[in-house]
C-alpha cells in the first residue's frame, strides 16, 4: 500500500509516494505560495501528479501550527494565514482521497520512530533543533497528542524565569537556549568577549553569522570558543531532558535538526547535563540519545505512514 505524504514548510512544500516500509518511491518539491487557496491547490495538484502514476491510498499532510484533538481544524498556524480553518475537509474536498492532518513536529518524531533512529524504541521523544526547537513524544507506542491536540511543544518549556522574550509571547522558553538560533547567539557573545572568542570573531561572515562549514572546522581543531558555545546549548538541552525525564521517562532521546549534525560534539556535553539534572540518577535507569537519521525526510515519510494507519 502506497500512501503520499506532503510536507509544508514556510518556502517549500516537499511531497512523496511512501511505502510501507518508509521508503520514499517519487518525491516532488514545489515553492510555497503565500496565498492560502493558492497553497491548497498547489497540494492537491502535487497529489494528483503524484496519483496518476501510482496506486494512492491516503494522503498524509504536515504543517507548523496548533491542530485540534481530532485532527481536523488547523487551530494556528505560525507561517501561514490558518486560524480555526477546518483544514483537513478542504485538503479531502480537493484530493478526493483520505486525509490525514499532523503537526510537523510529531510527524518527523512519528518517522523516526517507526523507521529512523527510534526504530525499536517504546517510548521515545524526539527533540528537534532548528531556527526553533520542536518536539514529538511517542509513548507506549502512541503518539502523545493531548486533550487539545497541541501535546509536546517541547521548544516552549519554561525554561528560565524571566529570561529571553520568544516568538511565542512567553519569556524564557527552552528554544532561546538550545537551537540553532541560540547557538549563533552564543558564537556572537563569546566572539564580542574576546579571548577564546578571538578565531570565533575572525570566522564570522559580514551578516554576523558563523557559518556550519566554519563552525564544523573550528569544533574539529578543538577551538575553545567554539566548544564552550556548544557547550552552552548543549548544557540547556540536558537539562530539559533531565526534566522531561521527570515526567515522561521515555528510554531514548533521538535529536534532529540542523543544530543535531554536530554528532557526538552535542550529545557528550547533552548526556552529562541530563545525568545532573536527573532525578535519582545512579539509582534509576537513564535513557540513550542519538541523533536522528531520515533528515528532512522525517516529516514527510511520517505524516504518510500516520496517513496509512489512520485511515486503515
Amino acid at each position: 500500500m502506497l500512501n503520499v505524504g506532503i510536507d509544508i514548510g514556510g518556502t517549500k512544500i516537499a511531497g512523496g509516494v511512501v511505502g510501507t516500509d518508509g521508503s520514499i518511491v517519487e518525491r516532488l518539491r514545489v515553492p510555497t505560495p503565500t496565498d492560502t487557496g493558492a497553497l491548497a491547490d498547489a497540494v492537491a495538484d502535487m497529489v494528483r501528479e503524484l496519483a496518476s502514476r501510482h496506486d494512492v491510498h491516503a494522503v498524509g499532510v504536515a504543517a507548523a501550527g496548533f491542530i485540534d484533538r481530532t485532527r481536523s481544524i488547523m487551530l494556528h498556524a505560525p507561517n501561514i494565514d490558518w486560524n480555526n480553518v477546518p483544514l483537513r475537509a478542504q485538503f479531502e474536498q480537493r484530493i478526493g482521497r483520505p486525509v490525514t492532518l499532523e503537526n510537523d513536529a510529531n510527524a518527523a518524531g512519528w518517522g523516526e520512530y517507526r523507521f529512523g533512529a527510534g526504530r525499536g524504541s517504546v517510548d521515545m521523544v524526539m527533540v528537534t533543533l532548528g531556527t526553533g526547537v520542536g518536539g514529538a513524544v511517542i509513548t507506549d507506542g502512541s503518539l502523545l497528542i493531548g486533550a487539545n491536540g497541541s501535546a509536546a511543544e517541547l521548544g516552549h518549556l519554561r525554561f528560565v524565569r524571566g529570561g529571553r522574550p520568544c516568538g511565542c509571547g512567553q519569556n524564557g522558553c527552552l528554544e532561546q537556549y538550545a537551537s540553532g538560533r541560540a547557538l549563533q547567539r552564543e558564537l556572537s557573545d563569546i566572539a564580542d568577549a574576546g579571548g577564546i572568542g578571538e578565531r570565533l570573531a575572525a570566522h564570522r561572515a559580514p551578516d554576523g553569522v558563523v557559518h556550519g562549514a566554519d563552525l564544523a572546522m573550528l569544533l574539529a581543531e578543538e577551538d575553545a570558543g567554539a566548544l564552550e558555545a556548544v557547550r552552552r546549548v548543549a548544557t540547556a538541552l540536558g537539562e530539559a531532558c533531565g526534566a522531561f525525564q521527570a515526567v515522561l521517562d521515555p528510554e531514548l532521546y533521538v535529536i534532529g535538526g540542523g543544530v543535531a549534525d554536530l554528532g557526538e560534539v552535542l550529545l557528550e556535553p547533552t548526556r552529562l547535563a541530563y545525568e545532573t539534572s536527573l532525578p535519582g540518577f545512579g539509582e534509576r535507569p537513564t535513557a540513550r540519545f542519538v541523533t536522528a537519521s531520515l533528515g528532512n525526510d522525517a516529516g514527510l515519510v511520517g505524516v504518510a505512514d500516520l496517513a496509512g494507519l489512520r485511515s486503515a
